[in-house]
This record gives C-alpha cells, structure tokens and sequence, in this order.
C-alpha cells in the first residue's frame, strides 16, 4: 500500500512549492480539456437532438470524435502522468469504440516520451544509496520502455547477486522523477471533474463519479509504490503455480526499494504482435483464447486479477526447443507490470459467475438476476422487460464474434434499440463502487483478444469455461438444494405443534369464535405444506440425479428413482387423505 494518502489533494491550492506554478498550469489544462469535451458533448448529443437536429450531430459525429481523440493524444503525451492511463484504456476498446479513436490513443501503450537518463540515474542512486556501477555489473542507458510512471533499463547483476537470485538479465524500473506530484495534480482535476459529473443527471444516476475517483486514487498510489507491485507479483505467481501456461518474472530484492524495482527480463513477443507470433510458428487465435482463459480464472476463479492487461504488459514467451516437454506447452503468457490489481469479494465473484454461465447459456433472465446480484441495477428496476430484451438480444445477436457484428445490417440494430432504448435509458443502472478496475481489465481483455485475431468470438471462450463451472458447482447445487428442503420440512414438522399452541391460546382467552373450523383449515394448511415439501424433494431430487448422471450414472439414476417416492406423495395424498 502506498504511503500516501489518497484523500490529500483535493485541490491545486494544496500543491507544494516549487512546483506551485507548474502544477496550477497542469491542472488548468486538464479541466479546460474536460470542459470542452462535456460542452460538445452536451450540444451535439443532447441539444441539436432535441430540436430535431439529429442528421447534424450524426454527420459530422466520427470526424468530431477523431479530432477529440487527436486533442486527447497530444494532450496526454505532453503530460504524462495517469492521463497516459485513460488514452490506454480507450486504445484497446477495439471492440466498442470506432478505429478512428483507437489508433489514435495506440500510440499510448509504450510510446511515452522518456526521461533524460541523468535524471534516472540521479533518482536510482539516491534510492539505492550507491552508485549504478557498484550496484549493477552493467546498466544501459536507453530505455527498454517508458510508461506514465516509470521508465525501464536493461542491466545485470553482478556475479554475486546473480547467483543469489538465479538470474542475471534484469530490467530496473525506476520511477519518474517528480511522479507524486503529477499523480496529485492529476487526482486532484479528476476529483473536480468528478463533482462536475456528479451535477449531471444522466451520469449522477448510473454511478457515484467522485466514489469512482476515490478508488482510483488509491489505486494510482499504490502503483507508485514499487514493493507493493513486487509483493502483488509473488502473489500471483502463487496463483498460477499449478498453470504451465503463466509466467511471472523473478524479483531481485536486495535491488528493490518503493521507487527501483530490479526483476529477472523476461521481453518476449508482444501479445499482439501477430506478425510476430506466426513467425515463431504461433496460432494467434490460440493465444487469444488462452489470454482470455487466463484472465477468466483471475476474475472468477481466485478473485485477485490483473488490472492493467494493455499489450505493453503481457508477452508470448517461446520455450526453447532443448526445453520442451511433452504434454507440455510449447509457449506461455508472461505477465509483467503488477502496480494495478484488483480484488473481488466471494459474493461478487459469484455474481458475476451467475453472469457469465447466463451468458454462455444465453439465458436473459439468468443474466439478469447476475446483474442485480452484481448491484448494477437499483431494486425499483423494472426487471420483467429488461430480462424480454436480453432474451431477445441473444437470440438474434448471441454468440456472434465482433467481426461478425460488424456484417450485421445497421438496421437492424436500429430496430432495437428503437424498442428498448427507451428502457436502457429508463433502467436505475449504476456502477458498483469498487467495481472499476473488474471494468477496466474486462474491456482490456475484450480490447487484446480483438487485437490478436479480429474474428475472434469471446462466445468460444465464454462457453466451456461456463461448462467448467457448472461441473464444479454441481455438489454446491446438491447441498443448497438438500439444504432448503431439509429447512421447509423442519418448519412443517414444527408447524402442527406452533398450530395447536395457537389453538389453544385463542380458546383460553375471551374471543368467541369457531374453533373447530379454524381447527378443520388449520389441519388443510398442515397438509399442503407436507405435499408442497414432497414437492421440493421430488424436484431436487429430480435435479440433482440428471446433473449427476453424465459423471455417475448409477448415484444419478438412483436419484431420479429416489424422486418417484415425494411425487407420489404429492399425487395422492389428496386422495387419501381426510376430507374437510
């Protein structure tokens, strides 16, 4: 966790000298640019609209859009700093926003401009407390990359520290000198922007803006705080121990502090490198549906995820002829870069794990149900046409790759969102607090697999590890299923004592009533009740002997047989029963 307190700087008036001057300008530039964007926004989307100027803001709607994006490029590269987060975000929605935009912001991922190497080597030294010749056998003075916050040289250890570690190659981040205060400045306009949003109707309803910059912050200093990436990296390299397709670089911590981080180089082929892939004799379409895989299991699986899965951050790493194995993969996904991760809790985990077995089974109203679950949709929504349109949706769009949404005709996605639009503008959405960086990695993901193979369907990925998660949900199901029933029968069993207990109290006191009739209905609820048990019984037992069947054919068949015994309960006790 980073030392700094995220709530410090809530405006530029906090900043400390000397940077006073420059930070006051940062952060003008950062608002104006904000500002423009909201007030074009606003009359092109909303005004011209309303006065029946739509052909207007539609004709001249991508030029507009390239134009915002070349402003926010040069903006970002001059500035650095967390706006280089935003641009890489926006850069890998391949997926949703128009190519004008993305390849504009694509130049975003690992093209920020470095910083001068005398200025990195005063910043390491004075971390380190040494000299770069003493610390290191050798250092290169050219950047491998330079990111937002850090800058990247390739070294190697001295002897000594080589055989220690076990590796010699290293890459040495160093931070950026000066990164806390861009990274106040840059917090304290996205908080003023923040407020900005939260006065817009539209936007207020749908998520709590200045909630959503808190979170980011904190995410932003802890990022800058270098042992907390390296003790996130051990972590997931703890996560993937039994996965041969992940790889993590080795830490040197005897040269790591809060502002160097020394780890083992592990440059490789840039996952969307498709050029790169097919001439090491890769499958770009496999690596596409591994990375997707891969990221699945942090989302649903161990609840500890990637939050910054841009391209500049996860390679393809060949293994070596002399080193491969049968059974075996003959490359892997290496991650680097753990300063952003986040963490979901169990019940959201199993969320968004409703989500996604609703999606793979195009199922709207199970989707549905995941949303809420999530706390996406506020309870006054209306779930009922929500859950109509979703049905609907899958059943025309469902299962189509993004290459293939491309060859469907506009129209009929106008016809659509002619019928429901009006609904998903109605609908009480909102984005969970702590929620934003399961959204950022999502479209990241979405972004990256787009990028490796433009015909890539997510539906191919989606569906088996659904079918994985059932498998494994099976025995869960049983229990909850037993569970439940076994709860009813035991309010049944105890309800003709609660019955007479009842009974008896109304007859000792000085109402005068029938008690015979009440007696007669009372006895009538009692057997609905055993009939209405016997019925969850037959159909858990029902359930759970037809999930059990494809992997135990005889404990399923047994079930099902077992499930005859309830129904005929329920058939017949009617009929042999006392009459009222």
């Amino acid at each position: 966790m980073a030392s700094a307190d995220p709530h410090r700087v809530a405006s530029p008036g906090t900043l400390a000298a000397p940077g006073d001057a420059r930070a006051r300008a940062r952060y003008r530039r950062i608002l104006r640019f904000a500002a423009r964007a909201l007030v074009q926004t606003w009359w092109f989307e909303i005004v011209l609209p309303r006065f029946g100027l739509e052909r207007i803001a539609e004709r001249g709607r991508t030029a507009r859009l390239r134009r915002l994006a070349r402003r926010f490029h040069m903006l970002a590269v001059e500035l650095g700093g967390l706006m280089i987060k935003v641009g890489q975000f926006m850069s890998s929605r391949l997926d949703v926003l128009p190519p004008e935009i993305t390849t504009e912001l694509a130049g975003l991922q690992d093209e920020v401009p470095p910083v001068p190497f005398d200025q990195i080597r005063t910043a390491a030294e004075s971390e380190l407390g040494m000299p770069l010749r003493d610390a290191y056998a050798s250092f290169d003075e050219e950047p491998v990359a330079a990111a937002s916050l850090g800058q990247a040289h390739r070294a190697r250890l001295t002897p000594e520290q080589a055989v220690d570690a076990g590796f010699t190659d290293v890459i040495v981040k160093v931070q950026r000198p000066g990164i806390q205060t861009i990274v106040d400045v840059d917090l304290a306009a996205l908080r003023r922007i923040a407020r900005w949003l939260r006065r817009i109707r539209l936007v207020s309803r749908r998520a709590d803006m200045p909630a959503l910059v808190e979170e980011f912050a904190v995410t932003s200093l802890e990022e800058i705080d270098y042992r907390h990436e390296a003790a996130n990296a051990e972590r997931f390299r703890e996560k993937f121990a039994d996965n041969p397709r992940v790889a993590v670089p080795e830490i040197a911590w005897e040269r790591s502090t809060s502002r160097v981080l020394t780890l083992a180089d592990v440059t490789a082929i840039k996952v969307t490198d498709v050029e790169g892939l097919r001439a090491a004799g890769i499958d770009p379409h496999d690596v596409a549906g591994v990375f997707a895989s891969v990221m699945f299991d942090q989302f649903f699986g161990f609840g500890f995820f990637h939050a910054d899965p841009h391209p500049g951050n996860v390679f393809v790493t060949p293994v070596p002829p002399d080193q491969r194995r049968e059974g075996r993969p003959d490359w892997l996904l290496t991650f680097i870069d753990f300063g952003m991760m986040g963490e979901i809790s169990p019940s959201t985990r199993e969320a968004l794990r409703t989500v996604l077995v609703a999606a793979a089974a195009r199922d709207g109203r199970g989707l549905v149900a995941g949303i809420s679950q999530v706390g996406a949709l506020l309870p006054s929504a209306d779930v009922r046409e929500l859950e109509r349109a979703m049905t609907q949706l899958f059943a025309r769009f469902g299962g189509m790759g993004f290459a293939e949404l491309k060859q469907v005709d506009p129209r009929e996605f106008r016809d659509f969102a002619g019928e429901f639009g009006e609904l998903a503008r109605a609908l009480p959405f909102q984005l969970p607090e702590n929620f934003l960086l399961v959204v950022r990695a999502a479209s990241l993901t979405s972004g990256v697999c787009t990028s490796i193979d433009p015909a890539f369907n997510l539906w191919d990925a989606v569906e088996p590890y659904a079918a994985r998660l059932l498998r494994e949900e099976r025995g869960d199901l049983m229990r909850d299923v037993a569970r439940r029933a076994m709860g009813l029968a035991d309010v049944t069993m105890r309800l003709p004592q609660r019955l007479d207990g009842l009974i008896t109290h109304l007859e000792d006191g000085n109402l005068d009533f029938d008690s015979g009739r009440l007696e007669r209905r009372m006895s009538r609820l009692e057997r609905l009740g055993r009939r209405a048990v016997s019925g969850i019984l037959f159909a858990g037992l029902l359930v759970a002997g037809v999930l059990m069947r494809p992997d135990d054919e005889t404990f399923g068949t047994v079930l099902m047989a077992l499930s005859a015994l309830p129904l005929l309960h329920v058939v017949f006790a009617g009929f042999f029963g006392p009459r009222d």
